[in-house]
């Protein structure tokens, strides 16, 4: 089963990735994946960041990992490919996040944009788009700790990710942020 563990930068996601894959899980970091496997098409200069090769990537994906019993994605792009049969959603307050990003040192432009895109739910609304609804799982991880996080995650692999009433997308809401004019 491939499992995509998606959010917004600075939820955590490569944090409960690191722990998990300490925990005997096979973990693939798409970022690097993408890298080691000519998945780049070029570089967005003004975020400085590499475009990955949406297309080329899944298809690499689809052919190296067709029969593993599980493995999780780590990456906010995670929710964007077709080939993942689970989705977690990592989601944390944009004050937290603020405090996060802040400590990653990022700008004050780069940490407005992924706020945003938090408080607006950018990542959900493209992994709905993307995915049934009974295969996205959503988790807060505001003020808990990576173990916190990755324990609810082995709780939905032993239970096969069945639908929960506790991880369902759609119950985190952080709009009323937009009318806090908190600075970034």
């Amino acid at each position: 089963m491939r499992v995509a563990l998606s959010g917004t930068p600075g939820t955590g996601k490569t944090s409960v990735a690191v722990f998990l894959k300490n925990q005997g899980y096979n973990v693939v970091h798409l970022h690097q994946y993408a890298k080691e496997h000519f998945c780049i098409a070029g570089k967005d200069r003004e975020r400085d960041s590499e475009l990955i090769d949406m297309v080329k990537l899944e298809k690499a994906i689809r052919k190296q990992y067709a029969g593993e019993a599980l493995v999780f994605f780590d990456g906010h792009i995670g929710h964007l490919l077709q080939s993942m049969e689970k989705v977690v959603l990592l989601r944390c307050h944009p004050k937290e996040l603020k405090q996060r990003l802040l400590k990653k040192k990022w700008t004050a432009k780069k940490r407005k944009e992924n706020i945003d895109a938090e408080i607006l739910d950018v990542i959900l609304c493209e992994a709905v788009e993307h995915h049934a609804s009974e295969d996205l799982f959503e988790i807060d991880t505001t003020g808990k700790k990576v173990e916190e996080v990755a324990g609810i995650i082995v709780r939905l692999v032993r239970k096969n990710f069945q639908p929960t009433r506790t991880y369902r997308v759609g119950q985190i809401d952080w709009s009323e942020e937009i009318l806090s004019g908190d600075p970034v």
